[in-house]
């Protein structure tokens, strides 16, 4: 009976290249190791950019079978193992917007689901303007952020990722991961000041 494989997300020569590389020999075992490692994370991905919980599963699933075929491919190269595999989620998402399969939705609350106190046409309408004008200056202000600074708001507030989970992800220090976090906190401050004035 072999030992059970466990991966951790770590630089190489700890556990994960081992995985890593007996994946690429075939080891079944290996790669489902690297599976159980890294699903959680791959699915809050393409989770917080689908909005669609099944989309976010289907594609999680082909993410890894894309891995799977393409395992040969990967090298230790100044990326991690779920670097890589974020990255293959990523090029998938955008498979799937440019095919227009899925349409990002704004929700808003319903007329039954505002409270009570005031059950008007105009205010229910006043809310939900206000609502999509909050949407609209969260997202305008995080169009404002380089790449890697909206990665990080997104793992670590939508997808509810802690720093230490953000940095593995993004194949950072926690350090790093904390300065992105509180410039790019600092930069979306400023735009929806800005645009509020």
């Amino acid at each position: 009976m072999s030992p059970q494989i466990t991966c951790e997300t770590a630089p190489p020569g700890a556990a994960e290249p081992e995985c890593v590389a007996r994946a690429r020999a075939g080891d079944r075992a290996a790669f489902a190791a690297l599976y159980e490692e890294h699903w959680r994370s791959v699915y809050r991905y393409l989770l917080l950019r689908t909005r669609n919980r099944h989309l976010a599963e289907d594609l999680t699933q082909e993410v890894f079978a894309r891995a799977l075929r393409r395992i040969g491919t990967f090298t230790w190269q100044g990326v991690t193992f779920a670097a890589w595999l974020l990255t293959i989620a990523r090029n998938l998402h955008l498979d799937e917007v440019r095919t227009s399969r899925t349409r990002l939705e704004t929700l808003v609350p319903e007329p039954a689901d505002v409270d009570g106190s005031d059950r008007s046409a105009e205010s229910t309408a006043l809310r939900v303007l206000e609502a999509v004008e909050a949407c609209d200056a969260v997202r305008n202000a995080l169009n404002t952020l380089s790449p890697h600074q909206r990665q990080c708001l997104e793992l670590r507030f939508l997808g509810g990722m802690s720093p230490a989970e953000t940095a593995r992800t993004m194949g950072r220090s926690v350090g790093a991961v904390r300065g992105l976090t509180f410039r790019a906190l600092r930069k979306v401050r400023t735009s929806t000041e800005a645009n509020a004035a």
